[in-house]
């Protein structure tokens, strides 16, 4: 067997980052970005209000100060003249200054009388003027590569880019195997089960920006792999679920080997997960998951979404690990890294994180509640509560 170190850094190895496309900036959120985004104008490209209120000339902005208004200039319609001494431009949120300008007093600090203002005594210390190009310069860049957040398709629209090149999405075919298997909707046997792996194992998959393909059930037989194996074709990553009657990966390492796949490990040092097999069939990658079903989600966060995220470009693709403090004892870990399903709680300035007393790698209802895993090494001594461990998260932590 080897570490998940290691395993991981072999499935990381079978990823390349795929090629870019072009796609509307409207469709664009969640994507990763393959290439920088390029400003093409100053933003604001002008010298602007940022209040409402009245452009002066800042000499002229003093308690009892009687000032003749000239104009007004709403938000995209610039005021055409120059502004001299003891003269006010009415001037709202957003819009240009006009020449000879360079301070807005605000509406509050002012009284209107006809086509004049009077300056109050508690004027404000201003400017309230955004300089043109406050916030970035023609050229300013948007690096590549990152997923896309709201906040950025704001920045790539200001910048006056309707179109971003993305990472095309990774393509994953996912097969279940087992002739114990029925989907959702149909009525089992009192020996068979419903198979629920590839529907978790989907949305985590399009969680992380891939397409995922759900394959018909492959059952335990050599044809059947095979048939399903070809429906396959085209995929960047292909996903089995389980293996063999005898509950290994066998079975489907066999029928891989002989389509021509190169096997790059099979079982690690971990629990849940031991049997774990990766390889390359082609040029496509695979990733054989276990057949439990909270093994196979485990796995699934461990390996499958770092493979995604290198598929797509994005740094290392690792979960990144956490820390928090023990909020239960456990008890010393034995010779297979162990995922402890638990639960995270923030308190104060580091979170909490309560295992589940059941670890049973059956147990979807536990990982349903499950927000995190702890990490333990192998060999890992006896743990009190209180003391640092380290976690890998697998959902929000909620209060």
């Amino acid at each position: 067997m080897i570490t998940v170190e290691e395993a991981l850094a072999a499935c990381l190895a079978l990823t390349r980052v795929l090629p870019g496309e072009t796609v509307a900036l409207a469709e664009a959120a969640g994507r990763v970005l393959a290439e920088p985004v390029f400003a093409t104008r100053d933003q604001p490209p002008f010298a602007a209000s940022a209040m409402d209120g009245y452009a002066v000339r800042r000499a002229d902005a003093v308690p009892g100060a009687r000032l003749r208004v000239v104009g007004e200039a709403p938000a995209g319609r610039a005021w055409g003249g120059e502004i001299g001494p003891g003269e006010a431009l009415r001037i709202f949120t957003g819009a240009p200054m006009p020449r000879g300008a360079d301070r807005v007093v605000i509406q509050e600090d002012v009284t209107r009388e006809g086509e004049a203002i009077v300056i109050g005594d508690g004027l404000d210390e201003g400017p309230h003027v955004r300089p043109a190009g406050a916030d970035f310069r023609t050229g300013a860049r948007i690096e590549a590569p990152r997923r896309l957040s709201p906040a950025d398709l704001a920045l790539a629209a200001a910048m006056n880019a309707p179109e971003l090149t993305v990472t095309r999405r990774p393509v994953v075919a996912l097969i279940a195997t087992g002739n114990e298997l029925v989907l959702p909707g149909e009525t089992p046997r009192d020996d068979q089960i419903i198979a629920s792996n590839t529907y978790g194992l989907k949305a985590l998959i399009e969680a992380e920006g891939g397409i995922a393909r759900l394959l018909p059930i492959a059952r335990d037989d050599e044809e059947s792999l095979r048939a399903v194996f070809d429906l396959a074709r085209g995929a960047d990553l292909v996903v089995t679920v389980g293996g063999a009657s005898v509950g290994d990966h066998d079975l489907v390492g066999a029928v891989a080997e002989s389509l021509g796949m190169e096997r790059a490990f099979y079982k690690i040092a971990m629990r849940p997960g031991k049997p774990l097999m990766a390889g390359r069939l082609g040029d496509t990658a695979l990733l054989g998951l276990p057949g439990n079903p909270v093994s196979a989600m485990v796995c699934g966060h461990l390996f499958l979404v770092p493979m995604l995220r290198g598929f797509l470009g994005l740094r290392a693709g690792e979960r990144r690990r956490r820390k928090a403090r023990l909020g239960a004892d456990v008890a010393a870990n034995g010779p297979r890294e162990h995922y402890m399903r638990a639960e995270v709680f923030p308190t104060g300035d580091m979170p909490e994180i309560v295992p589940f007393d059941r670890q049973d790698s059956s147990l979807l209802s536990i990982l349903s509640r499950a927000n995190g895993l702890i990490v333990r090494p192998i060999g890992d001594p006896a743990r009190t509560a209180g003391e640092l461990v380290e976690y890998v998260p697998i959902g929000p932590i909620t209060s």
